[in-house]
C-alpha cells in the first residue's frame, strides 16, 4: 500500500461575506413576513458571515458545478498542470441537477482530459466519501494524483419564493404566513461554497504536506431514522414518501424540496453516536489522545461544541477544547465543504510543523453516518 499525501487544498467562497441582518433580505421573506425563528436559531449557531452565490436580489450568480470548478482549478499551476490529473471524486448535497451527475458536470467545465470521476450524494459526509475514494485510489496504486472535492449550493434551495406556492396552498387551513419550524430551521444553518483537496503518492518536494494515515466512514441508518432530509416527507410512522410518488400538486404544498430537519432526532442522538464511533477508533488504532495536536469537528452549529466535549471527555477519550480548530462563525455551515475549508485554513495559517497529527470528525445528520480522518503534517 502507497503512503497518500494532500499537497495542496483550495477554496472558492462566492461574493462577499453575508451578515446575519442582510440574509433575509437576499433569500426574501415567506409570504412577506420575517421569520419567527431566525434570531433564535443564529443565536444558537454563532455564525456571524457566510457566502451565498445570489447577488442581493437573490439572483444566481454561480452553479455549484461553477464554484467547484473553480476550486479544483486553483489547485493547479504551470509546474503542476491539470493535464496530470488522474481522478476527480466530487462530494455534495446539494447538485445543480439529477442527472448528469455533480462530478460530469465539474468535468464538463474544467475542459482537461478523460479522467475518472465518483460522483458521492448525501449530506456531509458525501465530502469525506470523495475524500476516501481519491485516498484509497492511490492507496492502491490505482492512480498516482486525485483531486476530491466539497462544495454546495444550499441557498438556491431557500429562497423565499421556493416556500411561496406552500404557503398560497396552505392559507385556507392556516393563516399566520409562517413555514414550519423544520423547514425554516434549516435557512439560517446553511451556505455556499466549494472546497477541493489535491492528492499525491509523492509529498510535495518544498513545504508541508499532510498524509492521510486513515480515513473511517460508518452508518448508523440500521438504528436511527431520517433526520435530514428533502424531496420527500416524513410519515406518521417514522419513515419517508419520496417526490417520485408523489404529485406535481404535492410537492408545492408540503414544499417537499426544501430541507429539513427534525431537530428533535438531532439533538438526541447526532452527539452520542458520534463519539461512541470516535471512542472505537481510539481503541483499534490504539490512539494516543495527548499526540493530537489539532481536532477539526464539522459543527454544523456552536449549539454542540460543549455537548461533544462533554461527551466525549464523559466516555474517557476527551480532546481539550484548546486543540480544537474550527472556522463555522466566519465561513458558515458548508455541508461537505466545511471539513476541506476547515483543513484549507489550517494549512495555510502557519501553524502547523512535520510530525503534528490532525484528527478531523464529520458527523451527518440525513440517517446519522459519521467520518474520521487522522493526518499527519510531513
Amino acid at each position: 500500500m502507497k503512503e497518500v499525501y494532500i499537497n495542496r487544498l483550495s477554496k472558492f467562497l462566492p461574493n462577499k461575506p453575508v451578515e446575519n441582518e442582510e440574509m433575509e433580505s437576499i433569500l426574501g421573506l415567506v409570504d412577506g413576513k420575517p421569520s419567527r425563528m431566525r434570531l433564535k436559531i443564529l443565536g444558537n449557531n454563532k455564525i456571524k458571515t457566510r457566502y451565498y452565490s445570489l447577488d442581493n436580489e437573490g439572483k444566481s450568480t454561480h452553479t455549484n458545478a461553477e464554484m467547484t470548478a473553480e476550486a479544483v482549478k486553483a489547485l493547479f499551476d504551470d509546474k503542476n498542470p491539470i493535464s496530470n490529473l488522474q481522478l476527480l471524486a466530487c462530494g455534495t448535497t446539494s447538485p445543480d441537477q439529477l442527472l448528469p451527475n455533480h462530478a460530469a458536470m465539474v468535468h464538463g467545465l474544467l475542459k482537461c482530459q478523460p479522467v475518472e470521476l465518483i460522483a458521492a450524494t448525501g449530506a456531509c459526509a458525501a465530502g469525506m466519501q470523495a475524500f476516501k475514494y481519491a485516498w484509497m485510489s492511490i492507496r492502491c496504486g490505482n492512480t498516482s494524483n486525485a483531486v476530491s472535492t466539497g462544495s454546495e449550493k444550499f441557498s438556491a434551495w431557500m429562497l423565499a419564493e421556493k416556500f411561496q406556492p406552500e404557503r398560497d396552498a396552505q392559507k385556507a387551513l392556516d393563516a399566520n404566513g409562517y413555514i414550519a419550524f423544520e423547514k425554516d430551521f434549516l435557512r439560517w444553518m446553511l451556505s455556499d461554497g466549494a472546497s477541493a483537496a489535491y492528492f499525491s503518492d509523492k509529498p510535495n518536494e518544498e513545504g508541508l504536506s499532510l498524509r492521510v494515515d486513515w480515513v473511517e466512514i460508518a452508518s448508523y441508518a440500521n438504528e436511527l431514522e431520517t433526520c435530514m432530509y428533502s424531496g420527500a416527507i416524513k410519515t406518521e410512522d417514522g419513515g419517508t414518501k419520496g417526490w417520485i410518488e408523489m404529485t406535481p400538486d404535492e410537492w408545492a404544498f408540503h414544499s417537499v424540496f426544501s430541507f429539513k430537519q427534525d431537530t428533535r432526532l438531532l439533538g438526541k442522538n447526532i452527539v452520542p453516536s458520534g463519539a461512541q464511533m470516535w471512542k472505537n477508533l481510539v481503541e483499534r488504532y490504539g490512539i494516543n489522545l495527548d499526540e493530537i495536536d489539532f481536532f477539526l469537528p464539522h459543527l454544523s452549529s456552536e449549539f454542540f461544541r460543549l455537548k461533544i466535549d462533554e461527551e466525549i471527555t464523559r466516555i474517557g477519550v476527551p480532546i481539550p477544547l484548546d486543540k480544537w480548530f474550527t472556522n463555522l462563525d466566519r465561513v458558515g455551515n458548508v455541508g461537505t465543504a466545511s471539513p476541506y475549508l476547515m483543513l484549507e485554513e489550517l494549512m495555510n495559517t502557519g501553524r502547523l510543523k512535520k510530525g503534528q497529527k490532525i484528527v478531523m470528525m464529520v458527523p451527518e445528520s440525513a440517517r446519522f453516518s459519521y467520518a474520521y480522518a487522522q493526518i499527519t503534517v510531513v
